[in-house]
C-alpha cells in the first residue's frame, strides 16, 4: 500500500476520536440516568463535552469522507483492491451511522428538555413522574447504546476473523504448491537415480568386456612368443649338428 494514501492518517485519528466519544456517550447516559435533574452541573458537563466530541469527530469524518472519495477515484494509485475500497466506504457508513444515533439521542433528550420547561406543572406528583419518566428513558437509551455498541464490535470481531481465515486460505494454498513442487522434485530425483543406474551398469559392463579382451590378446600374444623361441632353439640344434 503506498505510503502517500492519506485515508490511513485520518482512519487512526477518526478511530481514536471515535472511541473518546463512546466513552463520553456512555458516561453522559449513566449520569443522566442517575440523576433526578437535567440541570444538574454534573449532566450539563458531559453534555458540553460530548457535543465537544461530536463536533471534533464530524470535522475528521469530512477528512475522511475526502479520503474515501479520492481511493475510490483513482484506487491503483494507492494499491488498493477493489475489495478494500468497498471496506473503506462500508467502515465510513458505519461510523456515520453510530454518529447520526448519538446526535439523534442527544435531540430528543433537548426536546424532553424544552417540553418540560413549557409544561412543567407546580405539583410535586407530576415534578416526580416527569423525572421517573426522564430515568426511565435514560435507562433504555443507556443501555441502547451498548447493544449498538456491542454490535459495533461483533461487526468488527466478524472482519478480523474473516481476514484471519482468509490468511489462513492462502498460507493453506502455498503449503499445498509447496507439498506438490516437492513431490515433482522427489519423481525427478528417483528418475535421475535410475538413469545412473543404468548409466553405471553399462560403464561397469564395458569395463568387463575390455578386461577380457586384453587377457585374451595376452593369451595370444604369450603363445606366438612361446612359437617363436621353440622354433629358434630347433634352427639352433639343426645348425649345430651340421656344423
Amino acid at each position: 500500500m503506498n505510503g502517500d494514501d492519506p485515508f490511513i492518517q485520518v482512519q487512526q485519528d477518526v478511530t481514536a476520536l471515535l472511541q473518546t466519544t463512546r466513552q463520553l456517550f456512555s458516561s453522559y447516559l449513566r449520569i443522566r440516568s442517575l440523576t433526578s435533574s437535567r440541570t444538574s452541573p454534573e449532566l450539563t458537563s458531559a453534555h458540553s463535552e460530548l457535543e465537544g466530541a461530536l463536533a471534533d469527530l464530524e470535522i475528521d469524518l469530512e477528512d475522511l469522507r475526502l479520503a474515501v472519495s479520492e481511493g475510490e477515484r483513482d484506487p491503483y494509485r494507492f494499491g488498493l483492491e477493489v475489495e478494500a475500497v468497498a471496506k473503506r466506504r462500508k467502515w465510513l457508513r458505519e461510523v456515520e451511522g453510530e454518529l447520526s444515533d448519538i446526535k439523534e439521542e442527544l435531540g430528543k433528550e433537548a426536546a424532553i428538555m424544552a417540553g418540560s420547561a413549557k409544561g412543567r406543572q407546580p405539583t410535586t406528583v407530576i415534578s416526580s413522574y416527569d423525572d421517573d419518566n426522564g430515568s426511565r428513558a435514560g435507562d433504555d437509551s443507556y443501555t441502547q447504546f451498548e447493544q449498538l455498541h456491542q454490535q459495533e464490535l461483533m461487526r468488527n470481531q466478524d472482519d478480523q476473523l474473516e481476514s484471519v481465515y482468509r490468511t489462513v486460505g492462502n498460507l493453506r494454498m502455498q503449503a499445498n504448491d509447496m507439498s506438490r513442487e516437492l513431490e515433482e522434485q522427489a519423481v525427478i530425483l528417483d528418475e535421475t537415480d535410475a538413469i545412473a543406474e543404468r548409466v553405471d551398469g553399462r560403464l561397469k559392463k564395458g569395463m568387463r568386456n575390455l578386461t577380457e579382451f586384453a587377457r585374451a590378446n595376452e593369451d595370444k600374444y604369450s603363445s606366438c612368443c612361446i612359437a617363436i623361441l621353440i622354433f629358434v632353439l630347433i634352427l639352433l640344434l639343426v645348425l649345430l649338428l651340421v656344423l
